[in-house]
């Protein structure tokens, strides 16, 4: 296997910066889920420093690319892989803070299953970046971009439970709206997730 560390060499700042972007992500995701547990006392705060954070590093990135000669990674790919890591705790603040306005008009609406696909796809996201650093595994980088893909694709199949509720005309039209304004952010969260995994497939491709 084409070892990227023998090349160039295990402390690559690259690695670390993408590393540090995808685990940004992965505390904004975190948020997420105390947010809808108790969001009564949550501090959206939490979402503002990890998207904060993350336009650092890739504010960080591109310097770098621009100082820097030799690169692990092609240039187009390392500012890719920080541009679609940077829209996953951003899309994740945005709901959070439309959540904390409308959530007093959907009592008993449940966000938490696609809470948790989110921080399930975000841990994958994190492990693929981290595995970058390892070298160009093709099949461990498949098998963690089968499992993403299958995430977003169960996030479709239950995004299409809000248009089955709208043809039954029981649910008044405000609160389908508002309802499938916070879903829908949730499912970009997810395919900016899936985006991430399909930039690294296909470096790992190119590479392997």
């Amino acid at each position: 296997m084409f070892s990227l560390q023998a090349m160039f060499g295990k402390g690559d700042k690259f690695f670390s910066l993408l590393e540090q972007s995808a685990n940004a992500a992965y505390d904004s995701s975190l948020g997420l889920a105390k947010l809808l547990k108790n969001p009564e006392v949550a501090d959206l705060s939490e979402f503002v420093r990890a998207r904060i954070r993350e336009k650092e590093l890739a504010a960080q990135i591109t310097k770098d690319l621009v100082d820097t000669f030799v690169t692990v990674l092609e240039r187009e790919d390392i500012e890719t892989l920080s541009s679609l890591l940077y829209k996953i705790p951003k899309v994740l603040e945005k709901f959070a803070e439309r959540y904390q306005i409308v959530r007093g008009q959907l009592q008993g609406v449940s966000f938490v299953e696609r809470a948790e696909m989110v921080t399930r796809a975000v841990e994958i996201v994190v492990q693929m970046v981290h595995l970058l650093r390892k070298g160009m595994d093709l099949d461990a980088t498949k098998a963690l971009h089968d499992r993403l893909q299958g995430i977003e694709s169960e996030a479709d199949r239950l995004l299409l439970d809000i248009y089955r509720e709208a043809a039954t005309g029981k649910t008044d039209a405000v609160t389908l709206f508002l309802k499938k304004d916070l879903f829908d952010l949730l499912e970009k969260a997810i395919d900016r997730c899936r985006d991430v995994g399909n930039t690294i497939f296909t470096i790992v491709l190119k590479n392997a």
